[in-house]
């Protein structure tokens, strides 16, 4: 008998989980600038006071921000951001096979359906998990102290301490129906942009089924997620960062968003 070798051995749930956070950790490192930008940019428009500065494009948004606030200002939050992936990334990618399988029910090839319903359960608890660090790291991307008032927040344990007492522990949660919402569209866009399209390349013989073939789709799945789930990115990241009593609910913050700055909004950053 001949025994398994250690490449052939799957790896256990708790190696997957630590992989899928330790690389989502990396890849959060190198790409917060990125998202500290596609913040400001959401934001942008609820403060109307003329000494507001005002982003112009990602780069444009980078370069001001490093100018005018410093070059560690694209990295503040940067804590709750690792803890979010921590939290967030490693359970949403970690349990997505072990679910998968059990979602399978004993069928020899996963079906769409059972990839879309293991996206949305892992991706379901992990948003509910992780919601207060996802709540710390956009208001500290948020703030500035060039204008308006004070920062709300020296730092990311501040900002939990701060948000737990004058909003209470529910104010951590703010914003979960919105994330779960984003959630839902980018698990069942990307995986059924991403599926057809690559069945349509093969099939059709353009691409081979190989790295092109899954690059092109990628890009393409990726390109139709942003812009299908930008508005309620958007209505999440301005729910999230609102103060107490600035909406009333989620509706009433996306209906002010189109009230005051037109159907364009929905689509910053």
């Amino acid at each position: 008998m001949v025994g398994h070798t250690a490449s052939d051995v799957p790896p256990t749930m708790a190696v997957k989980i630590f992989s899928a956070g330790v690389a989502a950790c990396v890849a959060d490192i190198i790409t917060f600038p990125l998202d500290t930008a596609k913040v400001r940019l959401q934001i942008q428009g609820e403060c109307l006071t003329s000494s507001a500065i005002r982003y112009k494009g990602v780069l444009g948004t980078i370069i001001t921000l490093a100018k005018t606030e410093g070059p560690v200002k694209l990295y503040s939050g940067l804590p709750a951001g690792l803890q979010r992936q921590i939290s967030f990334a490693s359970l949403r990618i970690g349990l997505y096979d072990t679910v998968q399988d059990y979602t399978e029910k004993g069928e020899e090839k996963a079906s769409l359906g059972s990839k879309i319903s293991a996206g949305l359960t892992t991706g379901g608890v992990a948003v509910f998990i992780g919601q207060p660090t996802e709540v710390v790291k956009v208001r500290l991307q948020a703030q500035s102290h060039l204008h308006g008032p004070k920062p709300r927040y020296t730092g990311t344990y501040n900002a939990y301490r701060m948000i737990a007492t004058t909003e209470g522990l529910m104010g951590l949660w703010k914003g979960t129906t919105p994330n779960l919402t984003r959630n839902v569209i980018i698990n069942c866009t990307e995986l059924v942009t991403y599926d057809l399209l690559k069945k349509a390349l093969v099939k059709n013989k353009l691409l081979a089924d190989d790295v092109p073939c899954h690059f092109v789709s990628a890009v393409v799945a990726g390109f139709c997620t942003t812009v299908l789930s930008s508005p309620v990115d958007v209505v999440k990241t301005r729910f999230v960062n609102s103060s107490p009593g600035q909406y009333t609910s989620v509706p009433n913050c996306a209906m002010m968003m189109f009230i005051r700055e037109g159907p364009s909004a929905f689509f910053k950053g």
